[in-house]
């Protein structure tokens, strides 16, 4: 399976901070933003990555994230001249999907919770059809959401209703089989002139062929597209960061742990990304867990 994070779009609710660059690039606590999507893309298994960025914001990514081999993936890129909705990754990516199956991954998204990635390593193994995950949310109204029937599977999809329909959010993170790019070009766009992802999610639905991943109280779904959303975020992992003393979403103990790079390169990044600072002699860290 490959791997897309989207982090194009225009980040308009987080004006004037977004004005000059990408909120993916923005901190969030100690590291930036898309280094959480990135991480449950890796915590996934998957090691070939598509970074889709607005126009003007490819170099400040390829500055961050180069071309994945600090990590021991293969990361690339493509641009999004204009945001015309989530769905559009799938032909942005056509090329770098193939005849693969694909995970889609918003980079404003953060995951966090127990056994989250023996979930994520099962839904990788999807060989058709679709898989979404879903999160129960005080306000729906706010989200694309879910309606399930009693055995918990899909019965409906309805992107931001007015009424009332059901507390599962959808959240912004998807896999597919191959046909998703198929599916993608020919869906409408909305009233609001967006390609919806929601389109394709009930595509997969109306074959039968959509599957509902349910995240319960043991795990947290953080969206970050406004202010107070991103310094909720950044509280959230300060304060586990801070009682555990592990990092959440640091690539390089995950690319550690997967067997994607050695110690040797992690001793290299210590020392030329983070010379002299708190994430460096984490990564030193991480070294000596592993050697006891």
């Amino acid at each position: 399976m490959k791997g897309i994070i989207l982090a194009g779009g225009m980040g308009t609710r987080l004006y004037p901070s977004t004005m000059a660059v990408s909120k993916q690039l923005l901190p969030i606590y100690d590291k930036p933003l898309i280094y959480y999507p990135l991480s449950v893309l890796m915590l996934a298994g998957i090691r070939d990555i598509l970074v889709i960025v607005k126009s003007g914001d490819l170099l400040n990514f390829q500055k961050l994230l180069g071309d994945g081999s600090w990590i021991g993936a293969n990361i690339s890129y493509v641009e999004q001249k204009h945001p015309n909705g989530i769905a559009e990754a799938f032909l942005l990516g056509e090329k770098f999907i193939g005849s693969s199956t694909v995970s889609l991954i918003l980079g404003d998204n953060i995951f966090y919770g127990y056994n989250f990635s023996t979930l994520l390593q099962k839904s990788v193994q999807i060989k058709s059809g679709a898989e979404i995950y879903a999160y129960w949310v005080k306000n729906p109204s706010s989200f694309g959401v879910v309606k399930l029937d009693a055995d918990d599977k899909p019965l409906q999809i309805l992107e931001k209703p007015d009424k009332f329909v059901s507390n599962y959010a959808i959240t912004g993170l998807y896999f597919y089989d191959n046909d998703v790019v198929n599916i993608a070009k020919h869906i409408k766009p909305s009233s609001r002139g967006e390609l919806e992802i929601s389109s394709i999610n009930q595509e997969y639905l109306n074959r039968n062929q959509l599957h509902v991943e349910i995240l319960g109280r043991g795990h947290s779904w953080l969206d970050t597209g406004t202010p107070r959303s991103m310094n909720d975020a950044s509280t959230f992992v300060r304060t586990i960061e801070g009682r555990q003393g592990l990092k959440i979403a640091c690539p390089e103990e995950i690319a550690f742990a997967n067997g994607w790079i050695d110690k040797d390169k992690i001793i290299e990044t210590a020392a030329d990304r983070y010379k002299n600072n708190a994430y460096g002699k984490y990564l030193l860290k991480i070294i000596e867990m592993g050697n006891t």
